[in-house]
């Protein structure tokens, strides 16, 4: 029975992931002018479903109250998570599904920088040797290739979006401790003062940027098919809410060497699906840069393991989070929360 639900709740993490980034990618081909509508619309759906969770959990989840204190308090952890959405959003809207993951490679890195900083020690020799190995999976797969036509070619925006999206990541993974404390070491709480608050944030830019005509105009074009945008805003939505469920269950039901190699495997899938479907360009640099950079990651993961001895938590939620910060921000898509 145990082995059923760990392999169930592998399953679901996978599923809600691939479906999250290909739903996500086919969205902004077909709406490429409004990325920032299409992140508010996902941060209120998961708004309301986090308030219809709260309703039929029987106390089990607990909305927070409105409190200006505490919304100050957090303005650091949301303003960085919304900003690392957005950075995420536009990498995605410019290079492929497959090169995705390898325009976001330096995360691992980054987090192990940002965290080294803020807590002023210094990572032992095995991690930096691990996030070394990913550094150089990432510098082997942004490197010009003879073999990619330059229409198929990511541009150095795009990577620019990449690497401001996994340094925004690595705050963010810095922040949760501080912040969680203010939420009553609820992760879920925390969740949805993030959505709520990141959608808050992002409504002036939105109307700034110009959205709302540019939404108005392609609603007015008779050839667009608006079918995509809204089913896939729906969608995405949905499932980024439960791949918040996903990688919390996959943390705690199994462990963090199987939550990341089911990561791993989840990149594969990507990678393969993103070839089979969307017709990415996938050549021996790209697949040699997507193993490296996995099994860079999984070396830390590994690591953490066993440098870090495993201590009691009184509170389930916190002990999630502790374990996600090493482990499972390395691939989510904050996507998500990747």
């Amino acid at each position: 029975m145990a082995a059923l639900q760990v392999a169930a709740v592998v399953a679901f993490y996978m599923c809600s992931a691939l479906i999250m980034v290909f739903v996500n990618k086919a969205v902004l081909i077909s709406a490429p002018d409004v990325p920032l509508i299409f992140l508010l619309l996902q941060l209120l759906i998961a708004v309301v479903l986090l308030h219809l969770s709260a309703l039929v959990s029987r106390g089990a989840i607990e909305i927070p109250k409105l409190d200006l204190h505490i919304a100050k308090k957090l303005f650091p952890v949301v303003s960085v998570n919304i900003i690392g959405l957005v950075f995420n959003t536009l990498c995605l809207r410019g290079v492929d599904a497959s090169f995705f993951q390898i325009a976001r490679g330096l995360v691992l890195p980054l987090t192990i920088l940002v965290s080294s900083a803020h807590t002023h020690s210094v990572p032992s020799w095995n991690v930096i040797v691990a996030s070394a190995i990913v550094t150089g999976g990432f510098l082997l797969g942004v490197a010009p290739s003879s073999k990619v036509p330059l229409t198929a070619a990511p541009s150095l925006l795009s990577l620019g979006y990449g690497v401001l999206s996994s340094l925004f990541i690595a705050f963010h993974a810095v922040l949760i401790k501080s912040s969680l404390p203010y939420c009553n070491n609820s992760t879920v709480q925390l969740a949805w003062w993030t959505n709520a608050g990141s959608a808050v944030l992002i409504l002036p830019f939105v109307v700034v940027c110009g959205e709302p005509f540019a939404l108005r105009a392609m609603m007015a074009d008779p050839h667009w098919d608006a079918t995509v945008f809204l089913w896939g805003t729906a969608v995405t939505g949905f499932f980024g809410f439960l791949l918040c469920i996903a990688g919390l269950l996959s943390i705690r039901v199994t462990s963090p060497i199987t939550h990341m190699f089911s990561s791993a495997a989840r990149s594969v899938l990507q990678t393969v699906i993103g070839v089979t479907y969307f017709g990415d360009l996938i050549t021996a640099n790209r697949a040699t840069s997507i193993v490296v950079i996995l099994g860079g990651t999984m070396f830390y993961t590994w690591i953490k393991t066993v440098e870090t001895p495993p201590s009691p938590a009184t509170d389930i939620e916190s002990k999630g989070s502790e374990m996600v910060e090493d482990a499972e921000i390395v691939w989510q898509a904050p996507e998500g929360k990747d």
